[in-house]
């Protein structure tokens, strides 16, 4: 059995490359692009409509996420270089996910305190109500 690949195979055919042109093309005054790179071409423009879509959606699905928020405060200079060492260190990726982190082991690690503001917090709600009582009663 012959190698239909072979090019001493009477039956050898050349392979076809969409993206060459043909010796006929190249010979014309103004060479024409094969039909493969005209289609790429003419799907560029529905491709980049699929990523500016795409970033949209990501765009939208960040701002609207629910258990995120961005929250700006100054901190010591030490403070800044503790967060520094921990992005370097590549254990966060910046400093705002490291500073993120530490006020939540901050809050974990000081859960008898803010089980007390939410106890205050409680009775002060119930004096506010009270008070409020109290004026429409007077009314």
């Amino acid at each position: 059995m012959s190698n239909p690949y072979d090019p001493q195979n009477p039956d050898y055919l050349d392979p076809v490359d969409d993206l060459a042109l043909r010796d006929d093309e190249a010979a014309g005054s103004e060479p024409r692009v094969s039909s493969s790179v005209r289609d790429i071409a003419s799907r560029i423009p529905e491709s980049l409509a699929s990523i500016g879509r795409d970033i949209s959606r990501t765009v939208e699905r960040a701002l609207s996420a629910k258990d995120e928020y961005v929250v700006a405060v100054k901190v010591s200079h030490e403070a800044q270089d503790k967060l520094e060492q921990l992005v370097q260190a590549g254990v966060f990726r910046t400093r705002a996910e490291a500073a993120a982190f530490l006020i939540d082991e901050g809050i974990k690690a000081q859960t008898a305190l803010f089980d007390r503001v939410s106890t205050k917090l409680s009775e002060i709600e119930r004096l506010r109500a009270e008070l409020r009582g109290m004026i429409a009663k007077t009314e």
